[in-house]
């Protein structure tokens, strides 16, 4: 019987001293206030007691933000939506947390109506207490499993990041496909930018396949990417298809950008491959281009077609010719 008395002067000595924590900082005792008072006074010694303490030292009193950034205001927890890849695996979880999140208010309000029904008797305090741990026990394994919701959802939104870029890209030279060039070029112009495009065709590449085999040709396909790379430096080298590159030109005028596609085609031109199994000579590989000043208006489409209409010439012209325009 004297350990029931204990009991219940503690219940009742810690619901006088939520009390006092409310009035003190000017908070309504509404169900959110008083599990955050709970919350402080039932772990003294615990991180969101520290904080509060840490906060309120000099006589300040705690503001709706304050409590709101200690963890104390149920309504505010979200969850970061998933991106639509992710949705369907995420679900789940926000569905069985916005669940007990509405489980929250009917439990708060069986508190308010018990602890105004017991009043008069300490019975009644202890069950208030005892109903409010349970609740704070429920918003603990909410956060949890909001927590892993959001933690699913960022890896999934990484996962799906990776296949956009996977979708752009071209994988035999790695290097952007003919999708993220035309996204590129759409970029450039909303955001204002000078540009020139060029097409570079390799030439009699069909041969190289014909006498060396697809293996070889897919080599020189990577050996020619890497020369329009690293010739080309701060500018946009995709693999447009085929054995044609394409070259976006940014915030530099024609014959700059001439210049640069004309030393990286010299270099091109000045090796002399060999066969990797039987370091038979390949001969020379080189490429020819046409290149062109994107005017104010014009869409890819014609912009490509005249810097095509170029190559064909520079073709005809005997090759490993840039031709401008």
């Amino acid at each position: 019987m004297a350990r029931v008395a204990k009991v219940e002067d503690a219940a009742m000595h810690l619901y006088d001293a939520i009390g006092v924590f409310l009035h003190q900082h000017g908070l309504s005792p509404d169900p959110c206030h008083y599990a955050f008072a709970f919350r402080v006074l039932s772990d003294p010694r615990g991180v969101v007691a520290q904080s509060v303490t840490a906060m309120t030292e000099g006589g300040i009193r705690l503001s709706s933000r304050d409590i709101e950034a200690l963890g104390g205001e149920i309504g505010a927890l979200t969850v970061t939506a998933p991106p639509p890849a992710a949705a369907a695996a995420a679900d789940g979880l926000v569905a069985q947390t916005q669940m007990q999140v509405e489980g929250f208010t009917d439990m708060m309000q069986a508190i308010r109506a018990d602890a105004i029904r017991n009043a008069d008797g300490a019975l009644g305090i202890a069950e208030v207490v005892r109903l409010t741990g349970a609740m704070l026990d429920r918003v603990r394994s909410a956060e949890d499993r909001l927590e892993a919701a959001t933690h699913e959802a960022s890896e999934l939104r990484a996962k799906l990041e990776e296949a956009r870029d996977n979708a752009r890209r071209d994988p035999l030279t790695d290097l952007p496909n003919r999708r993220a060039f035309e996204e590129a070029f759409a970029a450039s112009i909303a955001a204002g930018e000078q540009l020139c495009v060029a097409v570079c065709d390799i030439d009699r590449f069909k041969s190289v396949n014909d006498r060396f085999g697809h293996a070889v040709g897919d080599r020189v396909l990577k050996a020619i990417a890497t020369a329009l790379v690293d010739g080309c430096p701060g500018h946009f080298v995709a693999r447009y298809g085929g054995e044609e590159f394409a070259i976006l030109f940014t915030g530099v005028e024609r014959e700059a950008a001439r210049a640069t596609l004309d030393k990286a085609r010299e270099a091109v031109a000045g090796k002399r491959y060999r066969l990797r199994e039987s370091d038979e000579p390949l001969g020379a590989v080189t490429f020819s281009a046409g290149l062109t000043a994107v005017q104010p208006g014009e869409t890819l489409g014609a912009v490509f077609g005249r810097a095509d209409a170029l190559l064909y010439a520079a073709k005809d012209g005997g090759r490993n010719v840039l031709h401008t325009a």
